[in-house]
């Protein structure tokens, strides 16, 4: 952390769970007969509640969207970019809150949580949540937290997917969404890449069919494979070009099947840390949440009516060099809200880093988000 907290930030957070005692039906079919969600909040709600802001987090995020947790603390928030006192989504004027998803591993209730049938993790036995599972619990959150509606629901990446299926699902529990990075439904390609990297957590010999806390182990080489394959996916060519090029680590090649690439050692990197962070099963479940979600299929596969029904203003934000979400995915969102006649914005950022840059403070993908949120900001003043 910097040996002074800068001041458009969050500063030092604490984390709070809450426990629900109540029982959760998903739409698998089985039930959790309770379950803890961790959530972060930042900024002070308003005397009549208007000013308040849900972020979802993406694949490998979590509650922890600003601010640091601690002086030690290396780095703030994974969205600290945006988050703060006169930042794109400011602090001064807004409540913002964003929670750990069910069947996550920081905190809320999924596969590390221990299993109160058997007293032990839950581990693959946790059951398969999806993206509107997501929702209803964090209106069970929001219902806690006495906020009736949203000032606006945000959302990256598969954050995106639960912000459009907050419009959809609860209509009358938000003004506005921001969908960005998203798309309706994942591509045939998309799925296949979330299988390869589940496969390869399942191949690991180490993974004990997803048991693997009782042998006192970790399916690391999985894992990791699995994330270098994501890491991948989230970055573009010309960003990996820019940054590593085909620079060497040493200054001649070894002929060997050594690292010998910068790339190489940065995707070694990244999947090493990342398997001492994140658990191999809650990765898996939330690959198949992205692969399950398509609200349009209970609409005959219309989106235009899947969308019909949604109240909330909309900006809906798209990256050039995105091609896991594609600014194609964006346009078919988009074409539908018109279609249905609701009120929408959209921006196509020009942008090199790809899917990745919705993470990234990017001036003029910034900017937009800024303008349109100080828009919602007023707009809470009088509401």
């Amino acid at each position: 952390m910097p040996d002074t907290i800068p001041a458009d930030s969050v500063g030092l957070v604490s984390p709070t769970t809450l426990h629900v005692d109540s029982p959760i039906t998903l739409e698998s079919g089985r039930s959790l007969p309770s379950y803890d969600l961790i959530y972060e909040t930042y900024g002070e709600l308003n005397a009549n509640a208007s000013n308040a802001v849900l972020i979802c987090h993406a694949l490998s995020g979590d509650h922890h969207a600003a601010g640091f947790h601690s002086m030690e603390e290396q780095k703030p928030g994974w969205w600290d970019t945006a988050i703060g006192p006169g930042k794109a989504v400011d602090t001064n004027q807004l409540f913002v809150v964003c929670l750990n998803n069910l069947g996550g591993c920081k905190g809320s209730t999924g596969p590390t949580s221990i299993n109160p049938e058997t007293g032990k993790e839950y581990g693959p036995d946790f059951p398969i949540v999806t993206v509107l599972d997501w929702v209803h619990s964090q209106v069970v959150l929001a219902d806690h937290l006495n906020i009736k509606q949203w000032a606006a629901v945000v959302g990256g990446s598969l954050g995106g997917m639960q912000a459009m299926q907050w419009a959809i699902s609860y209509p009358d529990r938000l003004r506005h969404v921001l969908i960005i990075a998203a798309a309706p439904k994942l591509s045939a390609q998309n799925i296949a890449f979330n299988e390869v990297a589940r496969t390869a957590i399942k191949s690991d010999p180490d993974f004990h069919d997803g048991y693997y806390t009782e042998h006192q182990t970790i399916p690391r080489q999985g894992l990791g494979l699995a994330r270098m394959l994501g890491h991948i996916t989230y970055l573009s060519d010309e960003a990996m070009g820019e940054k590593f090029g085909r620079e060497l680590r040493n200054d001649a090649i070894n002929y060997g099947y050594d690292v010998e690439f910068q790339i190489e050692s940065y995707l070694r990197y990244q999947s090493s840390s990342f398997v001492e962070r994140f658990d191999a099963n809650t990765y898996l479940l939330m690959t198949k949440a992205l692969d399950y979600f398509d609200p349009a299929k209970e609409f005959n596969d219309d989106l235009a009516a899947t969308v019909a029904n949604i109240k909330a203003r909309s900006l809906v934000i798209s990256f050039t060099s995105d091609w896991r979400f594609s600014p194609a995915r964006s346009h078919e969102i988009v074409d539908a809200l018109l279609s249905a006649g609701k009120e929408v914005t959209y921006a196509e950022i020009e942008a090199h880093q790809g899917h990745d840059a919705f993470l990234m403070s990017i001036p003029r993908y910034i900017d937009i988000v800024k303008t349109y949120m100080q828009r919602v900001a007023i707009e809470c003043k009088t509401s």
